[in-house]
């Protein structure tokens, strides 16, 4: 048995410098506490192709090695974390032996916010971390075997935000730029005393900026010694700033005495530089330009070369990219500007150059990516590209569409629900994306289910349950790209439902749009007032990109359950949908009823006492005849549905059951002859379905059939596959605490096929698993506390 992963789903973290762009064409970026490796040219397409696990807290910036070689320990990586480390890793290494961290750098008290590194001119690699315990550390290797912090700068109380290496042109002077949370850039070298380089010594202050700097980034000119430092800030600009070598320390004259009819003043400064052959080196100063058209903090700067010429690309809080370009006068102008229009988002963190240049990427406030392609043949026009989207908060619950599992939606606490689903590119190649959010919320998302391929059921933090019907313009995009002929269902959304749905601004509901209206002309409609809020229809031949699916893909809210009298926790519906079972969160008998909801009239037509506390999991059987709930008061109850009602079946004792701690999870099996139970303790329980020797033809409780232990683990989710093995066994998927999946062959024991780790599967708790129905093979979503929605092929 082998695993293949179709699908990765993850957002971006949400710090300047969380995302760069390799020379192998790579995307690495940080997604809670991994490193994600996205390729954007996946067979015409774009995957999540790897993922590296080594920290233990949110990493916060991750830098590629530019001359990455193997003369320097493979390493072509560096991430900071605030788990205090940095990571550097090869990334070169590949398969399951392997491990990709090559060195864990540790030294600061608290968490690392920004690092770089360098190879300078003695092929020796330098990494400089930044953390918030207020100091810089710059490493080198001591030996082959282990890196060493040779000097720590101390900053007193000051933050670091921005940091870049590089070499001085002759005398090959490794340079440090940094920024605080003040508004200058302070420039060390690294000084050479007794024929021996020693460590960093400031020399010169850039300021001019009037609040925090947040990006740098430094190149050298073509056909030139001079070097080219840009320098972004809160202030809106950006400041180039030019290093030239100098011959002798005297200072060319003001333009002022020179050119006396204008008032312009070019303030050059110098600095002296002496390197390990004892020779002293001379260093010009002097502003370059700066740059404004940026109306909101700009958080990062990146420089490329491409046909000759040089680029820059900044990114802005205002929802913008640009790229600026030297005119042959030298005056630098905005030369193209990409970003979002509208939406309700709160603009860039960062952006990067392709490494040809032809490319553009941003990662945005809530996590999304946006990418640019420059068109072939006409120069200077950029094409979104196709993306791929993630949920930037913990991934609660997932469900699959129960008629033909074409789509798994999930649902998140960062408010939003979203739908992933396969997609055939031009090339052929079948790749996953989120393709429509039909839910952005108010509060944190908690536990979702499908009453059918069109019709959801969510319940948040609120004590609400929504229903949503599916809007005609997504039923007729969901078609065209997951290329759907066979649809009932779909027919009569088409000619019964709205086309999309908006939020009213201050609203929390989602309003349906049945038409577009046309305002005339001298009326200004709501839809001028408030276009970021108002839907418009649109045909999708390609996945939706973020500004798509924030505004136009929303599904309209047709009823609100009101019954609980705490927070939602869990909910399920019967096969057929026409019942919905939910628990709250309670701390008393009365609070953790399971109400129990007719979906034709929205009425609760049954209340089911069980339990003491909190039920965490709700499951019908697929024949629809039992109800199974699982409990923090570590129990389980079973209730058999009879022609009108439920009734209670069986129910564990809390005092001599099998479980000791808190159930988290259940499922049943595809027969229902089985299900099983997973708690804290560790123990997975399978239970079958018994035999009444007293009344033959009546249903009977279920009894215990094996027993799965796993020492030292906590049980999280559980799920059956739709249909057995060869041999007469179930294969089940159990999810742990710490991010392992586990599948077993479930007999009269329980035999482990496949070990997923969590560089696989999730670094955080497995949150529900979830097999694919009306598949010929095992396909397993599964989403966890990390944000990462995956799919997973079974092959046998």
């Amino acid at each position: 048995m082998s695993i293949e992963t179709l699908y990765t789903s993850a957002a971006c973290n949400r710090t300047p410098e969380s995302l760069d762009w390799g020379q192998d064409g790579l995307i690495y970026f940080a997604a809670n506490n991994a490193i994600a490796v996205f390729d954007p040219k996946y067979h015409g397409s774009v995957k999540i192709v790897r993922t590296l696990i080594g920290h233990s807290a949110r990493v916060n910036t991750v830098r590629v090695v530019r001359n990455a070689s193997e003369c320097h320990g493979g390493i072509h990586l560096v991430s900071g974390s605030n788990d205090g480390t940095c990571i550097l890793w090869n990334t070169k290494e590949d398969g399951a032996e392997s491990n990709p961290a090559r060195f864990v750098l540790k030294g600061h008290s608290q968490g690392v916010t920004v690092v770089d590194a360098f190879v300078d001119s003695t092929n020796s690699l330098i990494v400089a971390t930044g953390s918030v315990d207020s100091s810089i550390k710059l490493w080198q290797f001591a030996n082959e075997t282990s890196f060493e912090c040779f000097q720590t700068i101390d900053l007193r109380s000051g933050l670091t935000f921005g940091m870049k290496l590089f070499s001085l042109a002759r005398s090959n002077t490794t340079m440090l730029a940094y920024t605080t949370d003040t508004d200058v850039v302070n420039l060390c070298v690294r000084q050479a005393e007794s024929g021996s380089l020693s460590n960093f010594v400031q020399v010169e202050q850039l300021k001019g900026h009037s609040d925090w700097v947040r990006g740098l980034d430094c190149v050298r000119l073509a056909d030139s010694e001079d070097y080219l430092l840009a320098s972004s800030s809160q202030d809106t600009f950006i400041r180039l700033w030019r290093i030239s070598p100098r011959a002798s320390l005297q200072k060319q004259k003001d333009f002022e005495e020179i050119r006396n009819d204008e008032d312009i003043t070019i303030e050059e400064r110098t600095f002296t530089v002496r390197a390990v052959d004892g020779v002293e080196y001379y260093y010009a100063l002097s502003l370059e330009s700066v740059l404004q058209g940026h109306e909101g903090w700009v958080y990062g700067v990146h420089f490329t070369f491409r046909d000759g010429r040089l680029h820059l690309l900044s990114s802005s809080i205002d929802k913008s990219l640009t790229v600026w370009t030297p005119s042959e006068s030298g005056v630098w102008m905005e030369n193209v500007r990409v970003g979002e229009v509208g939406g309700s988002s709160l603009g860039f963190y960062g952006g990067k150059f392709s490494p040809n240049g032809k490319s553009i990427i941003g990662h945005g406030f809530q996590g999304s990516f946006h990418l640019w392609h420059e068109d072939d043949e006409q120069q200077g026009l950029w094409k979104p590209g196709t993306i791929l989207g993630g949920h930037f908060g913990g991934v609660r619950d997932l469900a699959w569409d129960p008629v033909g599992g074409m789509y798994v939606m999930t649902l998140s606490d960062d408010q939003t629900t979203r739908i992933h689903a396969p997609w055939q590119s031009r090339k052929g190649k079948e790749t996953w994306h989120e393709i429509g959010r039909p839910q952005v919320h108010g509060y944190d998302m908690q536990c979702l289910t499908l009453l059918s391929r069109y019709r959801l059921a969510s319940a948040a933090e609120e004590k609400i349950i929504r229903i949503f019907q599916a809007p005609s313009n997504f039923v007729q995009n969901f078609r065209a790209l997951c290329s759907i002929t066979i649809d009932p269902e779909g027919d009569t959304v088409l000619e019964s439902n709205p086309m999309g749905a908006s939020v009213p601004s201050l609203g929390l509901s989602n309003k349906a749009v049945f038409e577009v209206e046309q305002p005339e002309a001298e009326t200004r409609h709501i839809k001028d007032m408030y276009p970021e809020h108002y839907f418009s229809p649109i045909t999708l031949e390609s996945p939706p990109a973020e500004e798509t699916l924030m505004q136009n893909t929303l599904w309209p809210e047709i009823q609100k359950l009101y019954g609980h009298g705490n927070e939602l926790y869990a909910i399920a519906s019967s096969p057929d949908g026409n019942l919905i079972a939910s628990g709250c969160r309670a701390t008393s008998v009365e609070q953790a009823q399971i109400l129990v909801w007719d979906t034709t009239s929205w009425r609760v037509f049954q209340h089911l006492t069980a339990h003491q506390l909190t039920v965490t999991q709700l499951a019908f059987s697929p024949n629809g005849q039992f109800l199974l709930a699982v409990s923090r008061d570590r129990t389980f109850s079973v209730f058999h549905r009879t022609t009108s009602t439920f009734e209670m079946l069986m129910r564990s004792d809390k005092t001599k059951g099998v479980h000791t701690r808190i159930i988290w999870c259940c499922d049943w099996s595809h027969d229902s002859e089985l299900f099983a139970t997973g708690s804290r303790d560790g123990k997975v329980v399978a239970w079958m379905a018994g035999k009444d020797q007293q009344q033959p033809g009546s249903v009977a409780a279920f009894v215990q059939r094996a027993v799965l232990e796993l020492k030292n683990e906590s049980i999280t989710a559980i799920a059956f596959a739709r249909r057995k093995l060869s041999g007469d066994q179930y294969l089940v998927a159990v999810g742990l605490e710490s991010g392992v999946i586990k599948l077993y062959g479930l007999g009269h024991q329980w035999d482990l096929l496949v070990n997923i780790t969590e560089a696989l599967a999730h670094h955080m708790t497995v949150k529900r698993l979830s097999f694919r129905p009306h598949k010929a093979d095992h396909q397993l979503a599964s989403c966890g506390e990390d944000g990462f929605v995956r799919v997973f092929a079974i092959n046998l």
